[in-house]
């Protein structure tokens, strides 16, 4: 017999994901307590002390950018053999303090060895201008108008610190409130939980990547997180309307299949949209350049791990949890 108009449309097409919903729930679960413990281990850790490893931009210092002269091809650099160089220079004191020691002054060697970036103690401009000529002769020669010294201040450094923190605790209460606002409480309620999902694992990565790496988060890590944020409520709106949707033509349907149903119908759509955003972000992952890298990398991360709480995480608790207000509204 051929449907009629009155029939309702076949709920599920192609994916159930509430079939799954176990193994998603033990996925992100993972996931989670592994950022946690990168948290935690990161924060005991004596030279951190903090969740993440803070760069320059939050502690204050030097950071100098030298670029080998060496024409097409520079003689192998390796960080080892700079980091042994630094250990034998020898700075001038600054007004009868002693010069800092650089040992184990964070750096990179990147391009093959044609720059270096060198982030160190804070320095005087005496002190920055022994270090480049030192090196100079060590392991140059350097390109004049290419070498960068930027000094920040420990007080402008805990100024940007405290910025940075408050324009994301901002950023998350305007988003809370706005869902709140929007959708009944369950619905915020799980919209939210998937922020915290998405940059709690976005941290994590950059806490495992600061104990095993030495990776800094700096202001652009920030920016990042507020636009992870921004992103992972987009994706969960998109699909919790789509569900109220189908709760109006599907009504007669148990939840679990209005849910796959809605995430059926913008499976295609969030993947797409997806895609679309990450693709620039792998173009600057591979050829943007070391400044942009771990800004890239943050917002990958987060818009991937976004995408994945979007589709496995929040229809399937709000399956799950919607389940027995269903059942009660159905009861006499």
């Amino acid at each position: 017999m051929s449907p009629t108009a009155a029939d309702p449309a076949p709920a599920i097409r192609y994916f159930r994901i509430n079939r799954h919903r176990r193994l998603a729930w033990a996925a992100s679960g993972a996931a989670c307590l592994l950022s946690l413990l990168g948290l935690l281990l990161s924060w005991l850790n004596p030279s951190i002390g903090l969740p993440l490893k803070p760069g320059l931009d939050f502690t204050g210092g030097t950071r100098i950018q030298l670029e080998r002269a060496c024409g097409d091809g520079c003689p192998p650099l390796t960080a080892p053999q700079v980091e042994e160089q630094l250990a034998q220079l020898k700075l001038p004191d600054e007004a009868g303090v002693a010069a800092p020691l650089l040992e184990r002054a964070p750096l990179q060697v990147l391009d093959g060895g044609r720059s270096i970036d060198l982030r160190m103690p804070t320095l005087s401009a005496d002190q920055s201008t022994a270090l480049v000529n030192q090196l100079n002769s060590r392991i140059g020669p350097f390109l004049p108008g290419d070498t960068s010294v930027e000094t920040i201040g420990p007080t402008l450094g805990a100024q940007l610190l405290r910025s940075s923190l408050v324009s994301l605790l901002v950023s998350f209460a305007a988003i809370a409130f706005y869902i709140s606002f929007r959708y009944d409480r369950l619905f915020a309620s799980l919209a939210i939980l998937c922020l915290a999902h998405d940059v709690l694992i976005t941290a994590g990565l950059f806490a495992w990547l600061g104990l095993l790496r030495g990776v800094e988060v700096d202001s652009l890590f920030a920016v990042s997180l507020i636009t992870v944020a921004g992103y992972s409520i987009n994706d969960t709106v998109v699909v919790f309307d789509r569900i109220r949707e189908q709760k109006t033509v599907l009504g007669h349907l148990p939840i679990d299949e209005q849910v796959d149903a809605a995430v059926d119908v913008t499976f295609t759509r969030s993947m797409y949209t997806s895609l679309t955003t990450l693709m620039p972000l792998l173009g600057m992952i591979f050829f943007g350049g070391s400044s942009l890298f771990w800004f890239a990398v943050a917002l990958t991360t987060g818009i991937s791990v976004g995408s994945w709480s979007s589709i496995g995480v929040a229809p399937t608790l709000l399956s799950l949890l919607s389940a027995p207000r269903q059942v009660s509204t159905a009861s006499p």
